[in-house]
């Protein structure tokens, strides 16, 4: 009670002491708005200020992060996201794909034009003092003038998490700015994270939560702290920071449009700068390190079967960076009426580097150390490698207009390893009227050829090695996706062809599967809404054609129950409670050392509906939340799990709040 009353508190101080400053100002200001990086050329692609207060506590649960979301269970923990079309590919450094959620995305950015100085300020907490969950969240953006800007970013989040020895602390924070000039547009950002999570390495049992009477001679309830882990003196450091620029320079001719005529006495001519040519260079740098780190050598012998460098305690660091230029030349969209999209043509040069852990153990003979895995190379690996790379590339966009828009972009690799890559991604979109609604239907294709990521074939460590020789791995992917705005209907069906797939097996190395999977994929998303009652919908189907290469889950559902309402006319709530649900499938293990997601068919693990009780709520420019998550508890089966050994948090009371303080 005391801290739901210091809540509600906070949030009337935030909310009354911004308004009342600002309401004593006139403002005549242009309306706010925001945009997305679309890469390779620093193109814009809209996107809104995060303001809304629907939906904003089920942010802070794991479970719906996304539709299906493989994960060890605290909030900003590891995890996998097995929407399959929705994943990403694996990156470069690919211990970051497991902290994607929580990261930000490499080669964008959201810029904001506010004119006004902006500060969205957040904050949500949860649990008691031995599982507490923290995180507070800042972005900042401020117009110098009409062209120029500024921004910053900053999230903070610490969880201590509701089993032991899974606490997580990520900060990440950046900067930003962007100047929309006639001739010269810069866009560019420096974004840098920095996190350790405990590794538990899933519960001892699963019975604890399946069957806890069993192991504690009839008891049927168990503390989660209770519950024994695999690892207890285990953790992950993973940091790495990214440095943006896009410069533009236009090319054009000023258009004067004369007096008008129609309102007296104006004798100003408007002159407007209309560019017809641009050119572009964009530089990105990247770098990343992790660290595993193991103090048990009890734990370590039960937990993995290799030690190759020491049985007691170790250390595994990786590092790399990446640099790149891009250089291109655009014919902007519209700029004559014979050229109505913008076409461009790009070059592209990078250099990887990579530093693996050092092994200085010898590999072989009297002098190596009993106890220790035999080395499973002829030689040792060494532990630096390096990158270079070039490709070309080109750009077929129209952003304007409302009958029809499409983008393409096609790149092909012509220098060192990658020598014969090919990249072609597209869409196309289209409106027309049907029944006096407006209907959107999208059309999009991709195919690829690419080489395997450097650390996928090269990777030295105390529990992993491996030296792979991996064929280039191809993907075939076509859809289309039908929005009805009247009925709020969005149906979306795509098709993937997957050869060669390189993927971790159920030893945690990674593999290549020699032929082709095939996934289909259908998503249904149905809002319905009757006076203030409203029932939001997503469902899913998808099928792999090789569930032993590639694991989905057939079924997955999201329903969310909500009255929306005013109290006293200034007071916005969204009163619910939602569901998430999928099917049970054999979900991937997940692999603490590398922070990897493995195939394994011991255990399925679904067909468990985790349920939140919550109420949204607005005033004015404050928006605040209180939560019961997995209000369900007990009511519907004990079988909780996202993966096996790795079960969902138990029921906790959550709140928080977010301020937009625009003055």
């Amino acid at each position: 009670m005391k801290r739901l009353n210091i809540f509600i508190l906070t949030a009337i101080l935030l909310t009354v002491g911004p308004r009342s400053a600002f309401a004593q100002k006139t403002q005549v200001v242009a309306p706010s708005f925001a945009w997305d990086i679309l890469p390779p050329l620093g193109l814009h692609q809209p996107t809104t200020i995060d303001t809304l207060y629907q939906n904003y506590a089920q942010r802070s649960v794991p479970t719906d992060q996304h539709l299906i979301y493989a994960t060890t269970g605290n909030l900003g923990g590891p995890g996998i996201n097995m929407d399959y079309m929705c994943q990403a590919p694996t990156s470069q450094f690919f211990f970051r794909d497991a902290m994607a959620n929580w990261r930000p995305v490499e080669g964008d950015h959201t810029y904001y034009n506010t004119r006004i100085p902006m500060t969205l300020l957040g904050y949500n907490t949860g649990g008691g003092r031995e599982n507490k969950q923290d995180r507070l969240t800042a972005v900042f953006s401020g117009n110098v003038n009409a062209r120029l800007q500024f921004g910053a970013n900053m999230d903070y989040l610490y969880s201590k998490g509701s089993y032991n020895y899974q606490a997580v602390k990520n900060l990440t924070w950046g900067l930003s700015s962007s100047y929309m000039g006639d001739r010269y547009e810069l866009q560019t950002f420096f974004n840098h994270w920095n996190g350790m999570n405990q590794e538990n390495g899933g519960i001892t049992d699963d019975l604890y939560i399946t069957d806890p009477a069993q192991l504690q001679g009839g008891e049927s309830s168990i503390d989660a702290r209770a519950i024994p882990t695999n690892l207890t003196q285990a953790r992950n450091r993973l940091k790495g920071q990214e440095f943006y620029m896009n410069h533009r320079y236009k090319i054009g001719f000023w258009r004067i449009t004369p007096p008008n005529d129609t309102i007296p006495n104006d004798t100003v001519e408007h002159r407007t700068y209309v560019p017809v040519t641009s050119f572009i260079w964009t530089m990105d740098y990247r770098d990343g390190y992790h660290n595993f780190f193991n103090g048990s050598e009890s734990e370590a012998k039960d937990f993995w079967q290799n030690q190759y460098m020491t049985t007691g305690a170790s250390s595994s660091p990786t590092s790399y960076w990446s640099l790149s230029n891009t250089l291109g030349v655009s014919l902007l969209e519209g700029f004559n009426k014979y050229a109505k999209a913008g076409l461009s043509a790009y070059v592209t040069h990078e250099i990887r580097r990579f530093t693996l852990c050092p092994d200085t153990i010898p590999f072989a003979g009297p002098d190596r150390p009993e106890g220790l895995t035999p080395y499973p190379f002829e030689s040792p690996l060494g532990s630096r490698g390096s990158q270079n790379l070039l490709w070309v590339g080109g750009q077929l966009t129209k952003q304007q207009g409302s009958l029809l828009r499409y983008e393409a972009t096609a790149k092909f690799g012509v220098v060192g390893d990658a020598a014969g890559e090919i990249y072609v991604d597209g869409n196309i979109q289209t409106r027309f009227k049907l029944l006096g609604d407006s209907v959107r239907i999208t059309g999009y294709g991709r195919f690829s050829n690419e080489n395997a990521p450097y650390l996928l074939r090269n990777y030295v460590s105390n529990h992993f090695i491996w030296q792979n020789d991996f064929s280039k791995t191809r993907r075939v992917r076509f859809g289309g996706e039908l929005f009805i705005g009247k009925t709020s209907t969005r149906i979306n069906v795509g098709v993937e062809n997957i050869q060669n797939l390189i993927y971790f097996n159920e030893a945690s190395l990674p593999v290549q599967n020699g032929g082709s999977v095939q996934i289909l994929s259908a998503s249904l998303n149905q809002n319905l809404r009757f006076r203030s009652l409203h029932w939001d919908n997503r469902l899913l189907f998808q099928t792999s054609s090789d569930k032993n290469v590639v694991s989905l889950p057939a079924f997955a559902a999201y329903s969310n129950l909500y009255l929306q309402f005013k109290v006293a006319r200034v007071l916005d709530v969204q009163l619910g409670v939602d569901c998430d649900f999928y099917t049970k499938y054999y979900a991937p293990g997940y692999q603490p050392a590398t922070m990897s997601f493995h195939n394994q068919r011991d255990l399925k693990t679904g067909g468990y509906p985790f349920m939140n009780l919550y109420a949204n709520m607005k005033l004015s420019k404050a928006r605040f939340y209180i939560m019961m998550s997995h209000i369900n508890q007990g009511m519907t089966g004990r079988d909780y799990f996202f993966m096996p050994h790795y079960p969902m948090n138990p029921r906790r009371f959550q709140m928080g709040v977010s301020v937009d303080f625009a003055d």
